[in-house]
């Protein structure tokens, strides 16, 4: 099968805003001065420019970027530069974010799909404490299932196999709690 429409690279946001018909994706607000201007936003709060012209401006969980639209193309040794934690994923079970960290805790929402599940793992060196907010589900903890719904708390001292089964949209809170919360602290196993 061959494509025979129109080609265009959108590999930088002044092109992305050009391809899209829509000014702002998400929760975002323009005043009457604004003028060629285009919010993209991922995040749960609103965002508000007020008398800018051609900027672009993208708020997600990993980062703000505000910026001229001619200036986007050359982010890509700003962005390099950046250490940090990855905050928000798509999983092929669904998507977490990361709502807080701490010294020694990261907090969590968790959303997996209808019939997916995480794999069944432990940490050597965190405790975890799920506690549904909507949804239900089921838990194996050390080869022992339960069935979750919302209020449900689930505690895994460091060493304990888990995983959790959406039976429906199921939504968690998960609190890691140790000294070395890293995402290489996994051992996987199978059910």
């Amino acid at each position: 099968m061959y494509f025979n429409g129109e080609w265009k690279d959108l590999g930088t946001w002044n092109t992305l805003t050009e391809a899209t018909k829509e000014r702002i994706i998400g929760k975002g607000y323009l005043n009457d001065k604004c003028q060629g201007v285009h919010i993209v936003n991922e995040m749960d709060v609103p965002v508000l420019a007020m008398g800018l012209t051609d900027v672009v401006i993208s708020a997600s969980p990993e980062g703000i970027l505000v910026s001229d639209k001619e200036q986007s193309s050359y982010i890509k040794p700003f962005v390099d530069g950046f250490v940090q934690q990855v905050r928000f994923a798509e999983k092929s079970w669904g998507d977490f974010k990361v709502i807080d960290v701490e010294n020694s805790s990261m907090t969590i929402k968790v959303t997996l799909n209808p019939g997916h599940s995480m794999n069944y793992h432990s940490h050597e060196h965190r405790d975890e404490v799920w506690t549904v907010i909507s949804g239900h589900g089921r838990t194996i903890v050390d080869g022992q299932e339960r069935a979750v719904a919302p209020g449900d708390v689930v505690v895994m001292p460091k060493g304990t196999k888990h995983t959790v089964i959406a039976d429906t949209e199921l939504k968690l809170i998960e609190v890691q709690l140790g000294e070395a919360i890293s995402v290489q602290d996994k051992i996987k196993y199978a059910i």
